[in-house]
Protein backbone atom coordinates (compact mmCIF):
# COMPACT_ATOMS: atom_id res chain seq x y z
CA UNK A 1 0.00 0.00 0.00
CA UNK A 2 2.80 2.22 0.62
CA UNK A 3 4.47 1.83 -2.67
CA UNK A 4 1.11 2.30 -4.57
CA UNK A 5 0.78 6.03 -2.72
CA UNK A 6 4.09 7.07 -3.38
CA UNK A 7 3.72 5.85 -6.56
CA UNK A 8 0.71 7.67 -7.09
CA UNK A 9 2.10 11.10 -5.63
CA UNK A 10 3.28 14.33 -6.95
CA UNK A 11 7.02 14.94 -6.47
CA UNK A 12 8.59 19.06 -5.94
CA UNK A 13 12.06 18.73 -5.99
CA UNK A 14 13.32 21.52 -3.50
CA UNK A 15 16.66 21.51 -4.80
CA UNK A 16 18.26 24.36 -6.52
CA UNK A 17 20.48 23.64 -9.29
CA UNK A 18 24.53 23.84 -8.39
CA UNK A 19 26.46 25.73 -10.88
CA UNK A 20 29.81 27.84 -10.26
CA UNK A 21 28.64 30.74 -9.89
CA UNK A 22 25.99 30.18 -7.65
CA UNK A 23 24.70 32.52 -4.74
CA UNK A 24 26.85 31.75 -2.03
CA UNK A 25 27.11 33.41 1.90
CA UNK A 26 30.41 35.48 1.67
CA UNK A 27 31.82 33.66 4.75
CA UNK A 28 31.97 30.23 2.55
CA UNK A 29 34.24 31.31 -0.40
CA UNK A 30 36.53 29.84 -1.00
CA UNK A 31 35.93 27.37 -1.99
CA UNK A 32 32.34 27.97 -2.88
CA UNK A 33 31.32 25.48 -5.27
CA UNK A 34 33.36 24.24 -8.62
CA UNK A 35 32.70 21.28 -11.08
CA UNK A 36 36.08 20.16 -13.12
CA UNK A 37 35.87 17.70 -15.36
CA UNK A 38 39.40 15.69 -15.24
CA UNK A 39 38.57 12.54 -17.39
CA UNK A 40 37.62 13.01 -20.62
CA UNK A 41 36.21 10.52 -23.29
CA UNK A 42 38.67 10.04 -25.90
CA UNK A 43 39.39 8.51 -28.86
CA UNK A 44 42.19 6.19 -29.30
CA UNK A 45 41.53 3.66 -26.70
CA UNK A 46 42.05 -0.23 -26.23
CA UNK A 47 38.56 -0.95 -27.37
CA UNK A 48 35.04 1.05 -28.12
CA UNK A 49 34.37 2.06 -24.37
CA UNK A 50 35.36 5.51 -23.09
CA UNK A 51 34.06 7.19 -19.90
CA UNK A 52 34.46 10.76 -18.76
CA UNK A 53 34.79 11.60 -14.69
CA UNK A 54 34.71 14.94 -12.43
CA UNK A 55 36.28 16.47 -9.48
CA UNK A 56 33.76 18.19 -7.26
CA UNK A 57 35.09 21.32 -5.09
CA UNK A 58 32.33 22.33 -2.61
CA UNK A 59 31.67 24.35 0.64
CA UNK A 60 29.43 22.11 3.02
CA UNK A 61 27.18 25.03 2.85
CA UNK A 62 26.89 25.84 -0.78
CA UNK A 63 23.82 25.17 -2.63
CA UNK A 64 20.33 23.96 -1.15
CA UNK A 65 21.99 22.05 2.46
CA UNK A 66 21.19 21.56 5.47
CA UNK A 67 22.81 22.80 8.84
CA UNK A 68 24.50 20.08 10.98
CA UNK A 69 24.51 20.99 14.54
CA UNK A 70 28.14 21.45 14.87
CA UNK A 71 27.74 24.10 12.50
CA UNK A 72 27.13 27.09 15.30
CA UNK A 73 28.00 27.46 19.26
CA UNK A 74 27.25 30.20 21.45
CA UNK A 75 29.73 31.56 23.40
CA UNK A 76 31.40 28.64 22.04
CA UNK A 77 29.19 25.84 23.69
CA UNK A 78 27.47 23.64 20.88
CA UNK A 79 23.99 22.13 21.37
CA UNK A 80 23.79 19.87 24.16
CA UNK A 81 26.12 22.14 26.29
CA UNK A 82 28.87 20.60 24.42
CA UNK A 83 32.42 22.90 24.42
CA UNK A 84 33.84 23.65 21.31
CA UNK A 85 37.91 22.64 22.33
CA UNK A 86 40.42 20.31 21.10
CA UNK A 87 38.94 17.31 21.08
CA UNK A 88 35.32 18.58 19.19
CA UNK A 89 36.65 20.79 16.56
CA UNK A 90 39.37 19.12 14.61
CA UNK A 91 41.36 20.07 11.58
CA UNK A 92 39.62 17.13 9.89
CA UNK A 93 36.14 17.96 11.02
CA UNK A 94 33.77 17.53 14.57
CA UNK A 95 34.13 14.56 16.69
CA UNK A 96 30.52 15.63 18.06
CA UNK A 97 26.98 16.63 16.00
CA UNK A 98 28.70 16.41 12.45
CA UNK A 99 26.22 15.68 9.30
CA UNK A 100 26.72 11.54 9.66
CA UNK A 101 24.88 12.36 12.74
CA UNK A 102 21.68 13.81 11.20
CA UNK A 103 18.70 11.17 10.63
CA UNK A 104 16.83 10.69 7.44
CA UNK A 105 14.12 13.35 7.39
CA UNK A 106 10.47 11.85 6.25
CA UNK A 107 7.18 13.06 7.64
CA UNK A 108 4.86 16.35 7.84
CA UNK A 109 6.06 19.42 6.02
CA UNK A 110 3.98 22.70 6.23
CA UNK A 111 4.74 25.89 4.24
CA UNK A 112 4.09 29.25 5.27
CA UNK A 113 3.52 31.52 1.99
CA UNK A 114 4.42 34.74 2.44
CA UNK A 115 4.34 35.57 -0.98
CA UNK A 116 0.55 34.20 -1.67
CA UNK A 117 -0.48 35.96 1.59
CA UNK A 118 1.36 39.32 0.20
CA UNK A 119 0.28 38.26 -3.50
CA UNK A 120 4.08 39.30 -4.04
CA UNK A 121 7.75 38.91 -3.46
CA UNK A 122 8.12 40.19 0.36
CA UNK A 123 10.55 43.30 0.49
CA UNK A 124 14.31 42.45 0.65
CA UNK A 125 17.23 43.36 3.15
CA UNK A 126 15.12 42.59 6.25
CA UNK A 127 13.99 41.54 9.19
CA UNK A 128 10.68 39.88 8.79
CA UNK A 129 8.85 40.02 11.59
CA UNK A 130 6.98 37.04 13.69
CA UNK A 131 3.41 38.69 13.20
CA UNK A 132 4.13 38.74 9.26
CA UNK A 133 4.67 35.18 9.64
CA UNK A 134 1.70 34.11 11.79
CA UNK A 135 -0.35 36.35 9.93
CA UNK A 136 0.49 34.18 6.61
CA UNK A 137 0.12 30.91 8.84
CA UNK A 138 -3.57 31.90 9.88
CA UNK A 139 -4.72 33.15 6.44
CA UNK A 140 -3.93 30.04 5.14
CA UNK A 141 -4.71 27.59 8.08
CA UNK A 142 -1.34 26.11 8.84
CA UNK A 143 -1.18 24.70 11.95
CA UNK A 144 2.48 23.99 13.16
CA UNK A 145 2.87 20.89 14.91
CA UNK A 146 5.70 19.18 16.92
CA UNK A 147 7.92 17.37 14.48
CA UNK A 148 7.03 19.05 11.61
CA UNK A 149 9.39 20.47 9.01
CA UNK A 150 8.47 24.21 8.84
CA UNK A 151 9.23 25.86 5.62
CA UNK A 152 8.20 29.42 4.29
CA UNK A 153 8.73 30.74 1.27
CA UNK A 154 9.78 34.82 0.62
CA UNK A 155 9.57 34.40 -3.25
CA UNK A 156 13.51 34.84 -3.59
CA UNK A 157 13.67 31.80 -4.87
CA UNK A 158 13.05 32.74 -8.39
CA UNK A 159 16.10 34.76 -8.12
CA UNK A 160 19.06 31.88 -7.55
CA UNK A 161 19.97 32.90 -11.33
CA UNK A 162 20.66 36.05 -10.48
CA UNK A 163 22.86 36.25 -7.00
CA UNK A 164 23.67 40.24 -6.48
CA UNK A 165 19.43 39.94 -5.84
CA UNK A 166 19.23 36.52 -4.12
CA UNK A 167 21.94 37.82 -1.34
CA UNK A 168 19.27 40.61 -0.71
CA UNK A 169 16.85 38.41 0.62
CA UNK A 170 15.37 39.41 3.67
CA UNK A 171 15.45 36.96 6.81
CA UNK A 172 13.21 36.05 9.83
CA UNK A 173 13.83 37.81 12.86
CA UNK A 174 15.01 36.13 16.57
CA UNK A 175 11.19 35.88 17.46
CA UNK A 176 9.71 34.07 14.23
CA UNK A 177 12.96 31.38 15.18
CA UNK A 178 11.96 31.08 18.79
CA UNK A 179 8.37 30.91 17.92
CA UNK A 180 8.76 27.76 15.85
CA UNK A 181 11.66 26.56 18.22
CA UNK A 182 8.92 26.74 21.10
CA UNK A 183 6.38 24.60 18.90
CA UNK A 184 9.20 21.90 18.95
CA UNK A 185 9.53 21.73 15.03
CA UNK A 186 11.99 18.99 13.75
CA UNK A 187 13.42 21.21 11.05
CA UNK A 188 13.32 25.14 9.26
CA UNK A 189 13.59 25.79 6.11
CA UNK A 190 13.12 28.97 3.71
CA UNK A 191 13.98 30.03 0.23
CA UNK A 192 17.16 32.22 0.98
CA UNK A 193 21.22 32.34 1.61
CA UNK A 194 20.68 31.81 5.46
CA UNK A 195 17.21 31.87 6.91
CA UNK A 196 18.39 35.16 8.85
CA UNK A 197 19.17 38.07 7.30
CA UNK A 198 22.62 38.21 6.17
CA UNK A 199 23.11 42.12 7.71
CA UNK A 200 22.80 43.23 11.28
CA UNK A 201 22.44 42.24 14.68
CA UNK A 202 19.00 40.88 16.30
CA UNK A 203 17.87 42.01 20.00
CA UNK A 204 16.75 38.73 21.10
CA UNK A 205 20.56 37.34 20.87
CA UNK A 206 22.84 40.22 20.79
CA UNK A 207 24.58 38.41 17.77
CA UNK A 208 24.55 38.56 13.86
CA UNK A 209 22.24 35.50 12.73
CA UNK A 210 19.53 35.05 15.57
CA UNK A 211 18.24 31.82 13.88
CA UNK A 212 21.41 29.62 13.82
CA UNK A 213 21.64 30.16 17.94
CA UNK A 214 18.43 29.82 18.89
CA UNK A 215 17.40 27.06 16.05
CA UNK A 216 21.03 25.07 15.98
CA UNK A 217 22.78 26.00 19.43
CA UNK A 218 20.06 25.82 22.07
CA UNK A 219 17.13 24.29 20.81
CA UNK A 220 18.86 21.35 17.90
CA UNK A 221 16.74 21.81 15.04
CA UNK A 222 18.27 22.00 11.96
CA UNK A 223 17.93 24.53 9.24
CA UNK A 224 17.60 23.75 5.16
CA UNK A 225 18.84 27.28 3.24
CA UNK A 226 18.21 28.01 -0.57
CA UNK A 227 15.60 25.81 -0.69
CA UNK A 228 13.63 25.84 -4.14
CA UNK A 229 9.41 26.65 -3.23
CA UNK A 230 8.15 28.05 -6.51
CA UNK A 231 6.19 25.21 -7.80
CA UNK A 232 5.45 23.93 -4.49
CA UNK A 233 3.97 27.62 -3.53
CA UNK A 234 2.24 27.36 -6.62
CA UNK A 235 -0.06 24.73 -5.67
CA UNK A 236 -1.53 26.33 -3.07
CA UNK A 237 -0.93 23.51 -0.92
CA UNK A 238 0.28 23.87 2.50
CA UNK A 239 0.62 20.58 3.76
CA UNK A 240 2.67 17.40 2.53
CA UNK A 241 5.14 14.99 3.10
CA UNK A 242 8.54 16.04 3.50
CA UNK A 243 12.06 13.83 2.53
CA UNK A 244 15.53 14.38 2.83
CA UNK A 245 18.55 12.66 3.02
CA UNK A 246 21.52 14.56 4.22
CA UNK A 247 24.69 12.57 3.49
CA UNK A 248 26.86 11.37 5.98
CA UNK A 249 29.66 13.40 5.84
CA UNK A 250 31.85 12.70 8.75
CA UNK A 251 32.62 15.28 10.86
CA UNK A 252 31.24 17.91 7.94
CA UNK A 253 29.42 21.05 9.20
CA UNK A 254 27.09 20.61 6.75
CA UNK A 255 25.47 18.46 3.40
CA UNK A 256 23.98 19.26 0.40
CA UNK A 257 20.45 17.95 -0.07
CA UNK A 258 17.76 17.31 -2.33
CA UNK A 259 14.76 17.85 -0.47
CA UNK A 260 10.93 16.72 -2.09
CA UNK A 261 7.81 17.18 -0.74
CA UNK A 262 5.54 14.34 -1.48
CA UNK A 263 1.79 15.44 -2.41
CA UNK A 264 -1.29 12.68 -2.63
Amino acid sequence: MIAEQLTAARVFDLEQPRYAGAPIHPGHVPPGYQYLLHRHHEPGGPDARTSAAGVLISSDHSGTHIDALAHQAEHLILYGARQVDSKVQTAFGFTELGAETMLPMVGRGVLIDLVRHQMKQVAPARWIPLQEVQDAANAQAVKVRRGDVVLIRTGFGRLWNKPPDYLRAPGFSGAVSQWLADAGVRAVGADNMAWDWLEGVSPVTNTSLPGHVILLARAGIHILENLFLEELGETGLNEFGFVCLPLKLQGATGSPVRPIALVG
